[in-house]
């Protein structure tokens, strides 16, 4: 469970330059102010979330059953909440927008939020 979460916590920070990067230079053509601002917000929660897994797996040792409840609640809450950003804004502005994409951050963004409680509740625990 320790390799698993540095490596989802490493790739979602790789990727998160990659996403920051490309949003920067190439979407901001494409894109609107405000459809930027959004695939930002993606980038920013995915690396935010990225810096938690990896200071996790360094600082865990999965001795507890709650530990990787917390782990999958952000791997989760990351995957569904900033990917389905970049999505949505990506299809916004191809004029196909994907609809069934728009209840899924909020869902991301539930995962997100249970595994900052679960993590309260471990170290209250």
């Amino acid at each position: 469970m320790i390799v698993f979460t540095q490596v989802i916590g490493a790739l979602y920070g790789m990727l998160a330059v990659v996403f920051g990067a490309f949003g920067a230079h190439a979407l901001k053509k494409i894109f609107t102010e405000e459809q930027l601002m959004s695939f930002e917000t993606g980038v920013k929660y995915q690396m935010y979330h990225a810096i938690v897994l990896l200071v996790i797996g360094y600082n865990f040792d999965f001795s507890s059953s709650l530990e990787p409840y917390i782990v999958y609640c952000f791997s989760i809450g990351t995957l569904l909440f900033s990917f389905s950003i970049y999505g949505l804004c990506l299809s916004v502005a191809k004029n196909k927008k994907i609809k069934m994409l728009g209840p899924i951050t909020p869902l991301g963004g539930l995962f997100l939020v249970i595994g900052w409680g679960l993590l309260l509740f471990s170290y209250l625990d």
